[in-house]
């Protein structure tokens, strides 16, 4: 007979292995997010996406969710987390976890790196319970997963053991179901994997195209605001579709470009679009991709997607690299393909091969309200932004540094340039000139420009533009200036700010990109549409803008409908099918831009100083009635465009030119009194009376001490006589 004292430690026992129980809540899931946003752009280092509460300073609304409780009993609680900015201060992504109304003791989002932060115990009710993320702060605060559990242990920290854990207790099999078969799946749903995915559409392909974010756009989209540049060329009847109209970076008006993607896109034929879905790996069969696997970033569902050709335009080539296709980061040695600059020296091509990148950047705004308005100490922030002050950051706010990796380190430098921002506009915020600014748009979806290039059968290099070359297999083309980016700090070390960029150009002449670019020399069902395509890292320089590489992601839609058309590879196309790839998209070099380079205005269009850019506050009384012309933008680093018109009637004509580098124009202008004010300048008006025929508006010459040239002139034209002015453009110089 047993002893009763040992009969009862054996009951307990029992009593509690029976009612041991264990809830994993994934913060991505929760049911409303509120203020909270899902961030899946670590999830390939940290594991998985996570809720970031990005409220510019301003606490966001709760997240809420429910989940259920299988028994009674009192549960520890982990909270996956992490305090983004170690230091001497209260940490800045601090949010609170409530359990059925009442708050969890701890503060969270406080210890360094990403971990399961212990929450202590709550006493739990068999059935529902509510839960609630409380941010703090508005400052990025960022939660993962909440664990409950009747024992007191801690789930794994590496990664791929944390995934099998994760999904065992989400009644996930480590094997993904069924997404479908196709003839085509892209994956990344920026501007080069949308247009391919129209191409497609156009060649009678089921295709289907896989983006991890809500919006498509990549670098476009709202999310990041980037304006397309870089010319159509043929694929203008596709790229229309999705590009952008040239409003100045970080502008809201972004989000009705997205409007007519989405609606582009959705209209396409054959097209499947599956948003919010992130590969995670592929299925190989020898040297081919057999099948793409993919997650839903909110529900953790995982699917395969299978295909006889793939496109990668990830921009981080993730899909090359888990196939082992052959691939380079970084820069190389100025001897390995020639591509020295002399007066640039190591800022352009270095020595020796190193791992400095163009760097990834965060664009941001704030714009001046009716009061006075106050913003949060930011000590976390000072140690980056320094003495900085600014209102707003462009493509300058950039990151990268030779001992950073854009894509295992990308976490890190977000972080590092949020720090700048936000310490920037602190600064700001004490002087009382900005007193009433508030933020409107701080950018969390980084903008990259450089990773991983995937090798093709030919590497694009710096002189294959510099020289215009011609492929017999071009199949897209730019005339835009190679533009290399470097920080600040590594031209001279006693710079301040080493979240400040700078650009090289050098003018070429037009270049051409060949097809064998944009396929893998090594995995034979892989192209590659965007700033993944196989080149050098000065090669990327010239063609990795949004239009140029709008252009590969056609070529390449349009050669996967002949990789079905012959039952062909990519290589296949170029050896075997090239005519008629060529006859999709060849252009002659000499056939006039679809680009516009100039247009003209009515009195009731909206204003804008150039093309599409730079909204005009108010215009004077006296030119209300103008007919106006304007130029695009073009390129600050150069003089900008003048134009030339032709009236058939008298005109008196006005001129806006914009206040810089002291430029006046030649007679027969004249100075007036009248000024005119725009979103980022301002200009004097000058006067001129013309009879009918031609008008030439000369170029604006002057520059700051930045070396950054004014913007083109506006033009404004009032009929001398009853009949009403009809202006045709001649030509752009």
């Amino acid at each position: 007979m047993k002893h009763p004292l040992l009969q009862l430690g054996l009951t307990l026992l029992l009593l509690q292995s029976v009612f041991s129980a264990e809830i994993l809540v994934e913060a991505e899931s929760f049911r409303e997010k509120g203020g909270w946003a899902v961030d899946q752009q670590f999830m390939d280092v940290m594991g998985s996406p996570f809720l970031l509460a990005h409220g510019l300073g301003i606490p966001v609304a709760d997240a809420v969710t429910s989940m259920t409780v299988p028994a009674d009993g009192v549960y520890h609680v982990r909270v996956r987390t992490r305090n983004w900015v170690p230091g001497p201060w209260t940490a800045p992504g601090r949010f609170r976890v409530s359990v059925n109304g009442t708050s969890l003791h701890p503060e969270f989002g406080t210890v360094d790196g990403w971990s399961w932060q212990d929450g202590g115990t709550v006493s739990l009710k068999a059935g529902q319970a509510r839960i609630a993320l409380h941010d703090s702060t508005g400052f990025d605060g960022r939660c993962d997963a909440l664990y409950f559990t009747t024992e007191n242990t801690a789930p794994p920290d590496d990664t791929a053991a944390m995934r099998r854990w994760r999904n065992s207790l989400r009644g996930l099999s480590g094997k993904p179901a069924s997404g479908g078969s196709f003839d085509l799946v892209i994956v990344g749903g920026g501007i080069a994997g949308c247009a391919a995915a129209l191409a497609a559409g156009e060649a009678g392909l089921r295709t289907a195209l896989i983006h991890d974010r809500p919006v498509l756009g990549g670098n476009a989209s709202g999310e990041v605001r980037v304006h397309t540049i870089g010319i159509t060329a043929n694929a203008d009847a596709i790229l229309r579709k999705i590009n952008t109209k040239h409003w100045p970076n970080g502008s809201s008006e972004a989000l009705l470009d997205d409007k007519k993607r989405h609606a582009s896109m959705a209209a396409a034929k054959g097209v499947s679009l599956l948003l919010n879905w992130r590969a995670y790996d592929v299925a190989m069969n020898g040297k081919r991709i057999a099948a793409v696997y993919a997650e839903h970033i909110e529900t953790g569902e995982t699917r395969a997607f299978t295909a006889p050709v793939f496109v990668d335009s990830t921009g981080d080539g993730w899909i090359g690299f888990w196939a082992g296709a052959e691939f380079r980061t970084g820069r190389e040695a100025a001897g390995e393909f020639g591509e020295a600059w002399d007066e640039r020296g190591e800022l352009w091509s270095p020595e020796k091969p190193d791992n400095r990148v163009m760097g990834a950047s965060l664009l941001w705004n704030a714009k001046p309200l009716k009061e006075a308005s106050s913003f949060p100490d930011v000590p976390w922030a000072l140690p980056v932004a320094k003495g900085k002050t600014a209102v707003s950051g462009d493509w300058q706010y950039e990151y990268s540094a030779n001992d950073l990796d854009q894509i295992t380190d990308a976490e890190a430098i977000r972080d590092h340039i949020l720090r700048a921002i936000y310490g920037s506009f602190a600064n700001a915020k004490a002087q009382p000139k900005y007193a009433q600014h508030r933020l409107e748009f701080v950018g969390y979806v980084l903008g990259k420009r450089e990773s991983r290039r995937l090798m093709g059968d030919y590497i694009y290099t710096f002189n294959d533009a510099k020289e215009g070359r011609d492929f017999p297999d071009t199949v897209a083309e730019e005339k835009r200036e190679i533009d290399v980016h470097y920080q600040r700090q590594y031209k001279d070390a006693a710079f301040p700010y080493d979240f400040i960029s700078e650009a090289m150009f050098m003018k070429v002449p037009r270049y051409r990109i060949p097809f064998r670019t944009l396929y893998s020399r090594n995995i034979g069902n892989l192209m590659m549409a965007g700033r993944c395509f196989s080149c050098s890292h000065i090669g990327l320089g010239g063609p990795r803008v949004m239009n140029t590489t709008g252009q590969m992601g056609v070529a390449v839609g349009y050669a996967a409908g002949i990789c079905k058309k012959y039952s062909v590879l990519p290589r296949g196309v170029y050896e075997q099918h090239l005519d008629e790839l060529l006859r999709l998209t060849r252009r002659s070099a000499d056939t006039a831009e679809t680009n516009v380079s100039a247009a003209v205005q009515a009195p009731d269009d909206p204003t804008a100083r150039t093309v599409d850019q730079f909204t005009v506050k108010e215009l004077p009384d006296a030119l209300r009635t103008a007919i106006r012309v304007a130029a695009v933008r073009g390129d600050y680093g150069h003089p900008a465009a003048g134009f030339s018109v032709k009236t058939r009637v008298p005109v008196t004509a006005y001129l806006a030119v914009h206040d810089r580098g002291g430029y006046t124009p030649p007679a027969p202008w004249k100075i007036t009194d009248m000024t005119l004010d725009w979103s980022k300048g301002k200009d004097r008006v000058y006067r001129a009376s013309f009879p009918a025929g031609s008008i030439d508006v000369p170029p604006h010459s002057g520059r700051n001490d930045a070396k950054q040239y004014g913007i083109p002139h506006l033009l404004f034209l009032m009929s001398d006589r009853e009949e009403p002015v009809t202006v045709d453009i001649v030509g752009v110089k």
